[in-house]
């Protein structure tokens, strides 16, 4: 691979001849793959039963797993029916670092196309608030679907500027992930766009606007609150430089992260003071572990938390509007599922949600989906969204259409097919073995699919 000279000039004056050498080798090396297992839907074992297969584990997530180059994980009924996520290996510790809690308020400032924060609601179980945000309207679509995907119901996602949300949200989080945007030098070997968009300035650029997007961050973040800052480069400056400077400028403690599986201490060495509490944060190298370029640094803001007020489960309107959409919904679930959930409707256009908590109205943020959207209110009718569906199990409908593994039904359905089944009229859900994936409208004899064309299988 063709390296920038003043890239590779930078790390040999950085590393011994021994380690320089074994580092630059490995951009002409194989990259390594992985996926993470959805725990919101099930566990590693049954995964790997249902694709009759064993996994190599990622050393630093218990749910993570490497897999071979050139299978398509991407294209199978597994994935879409939401239970892993496709995902680089040494992308899933900045999650792992943070380690939210059920009920916390989270934030993932920078989260398209939504890995990250498919991970912190994993580890969340669905309850307490995570707020996704991402400046790009383009990205924020992809990080959209990935969280409906996944079954996710307690997000707000947000297409904002940092500096909106501190206004919004002053010293509001329990904890904030902050993997900022990167000269990207640690994807070169797996994207070799990120070495065209490399110029000799990139890092000096992207200091500046990670240090402004840190100020936002902090703004937002409790006092006693944690922040994982991260990146997916080996340069010092947006790295362990950055952080000495937000140790000097903000009232800040250093958590130290546990070096594993390959991650070894961040180089305090590499900053102007050498202060060894710079060493307390994590790189991944690639000639080290299985996995690309990364830096995690875990910091924390002095002072005492405050805990969140808990929030008992109550059914309320944010309009009348909403009201008369929530009896409509209501109305659909008595006919076609098994329960209606108490929370906080909202409606937007036509389009209902049921609001995650700690949100009783919507903020004045640009937004994209709060909660767990239900589906459309037209005319008195309901159509149910797939969103709705991803976030239920089997037990929640009255209609169950369950196909085998090695029903060929199942990829049809995945390519929008028409299917033949008898049964009760009404909407129905088709399930992989035991795991929904999407809406049918049955008719007693012919099942009309249902299935979202944007996700359908080619």
């Amino acid at each position: 691979m063709k390296l920038p000279d003043f890239f590779k000039d930078s790390f040999e004056q950085l590393m011994d001849e021994h380690e320089y050498r074994a580092f630059i080798e490995t951009f002409d090396g194989r990259r390594n793959f992985g996926l993470r297992v959805n725990t919101l839907k099930i566990m590693p074992e049954k995964l790997f039963s249902l694709l009759e297969r064993e996994f190599d584990p990622i050393p630093w997530v218990s749910n993570g797993f490497y897999y071979p180059e050139g299978e398509s994980f991407g294209k199978h009924p597994a994935y879409h029916a939401g239970l892993y996520y496709i995902q680089e290996p040494s992308a899933m510790m900045p999650a792992q670092a943070l380690a939210p809690k059920p009920g916390e308020k989270v934030l993932d400032l920078c989260a398209a196309p939504g890995g990250k924060t498919t991970a912190l609601g994993d580890q969340m179980h669905n309850r307490g608030l995570l707020v996704a945000n991402d400046i790009s309207p383009k990205r924020v679509k992809a990080l959209v679907k990935n969280v409906e995907l996944m079954g996710l119901t307690n997000s707000f996602i947000v297409n904002e500027t940092p500096d909106r949300l501190k206004v919004v949200y002053p010293e509001f989080f329990d904890r904030i992930l902050l993997d900022v945007p990167c000269s990207g030098e640690g994807m070169f070997r797996k994207d070799k766009e990120a070495i065209q968009s490399y110029s000799k300035y990139k890092s000096a650029e992207c200091v500046v606007i990670q240090r402004k997007i840190f100020e936002a961050a902090y703004a937002m973040l409790k006092p006693g609150g944690t922040i994982v800052y991260s990146t997916c480069t080996f340069n010092p400056q947006e790295n362990e430089e950055n952080i000495e400077f937000f140790i000097n400028y903000y009232d800040l403690e250093i958590h130290e992260l546990d070096p594993v599986g390959g991650f070894e201490p961040s180089r305090g060495d590499w900053t102007q003071s050498k202060d060894p509490l710079l060493n307390r944060g994590l790189r991944l190298w690639p000639h080290k572990a299985r996995g690309e370029g990364h830096f995690v640094f875990c910091l924390k803001k002095k002072g005492e938390i405050k805990k969140n007020n808990d929030q008992k489960p109550y059914t309320d309107y944010t309009s009348k509007e909403a009201k008369d959409a929530a009896e409509i919904y209501r109305n659909f679930v008595v006919d076609n599922m098994n329960g209606f959930e108490e929370g906080i409707y909202h409606l937007k256009g036509t389009s209902l949600y049921r609001l995650p908590p700690y949100i009783e109205e919507i903020p004045l943020v640009k937004w994209e989906k709060a909660g767990l959207y239900l589906g459309e209110c037209k005319k008195s009718r309901f159509e149910p969204s797939q969103s709705l569906l991803m976030a239920s199990k089997p037990e929640e409908f009255k209609r169950i259409i369950k196909f085998d593994k090695d029903d060929h039904n199942v990829i049809r359905y995945l390519r929008g097919e028409t299917l033949f089944h008898k049964g009760d009229k009404g909407f129905g859900a088709v399930c992989y073995e035991d795991y929904p994936l999407g809406w049918v409208k049955h008719d007693g004899e012919m099942l009309k699919n249902l299935y979202p064309k944007g996700w359908r299988m080619m």
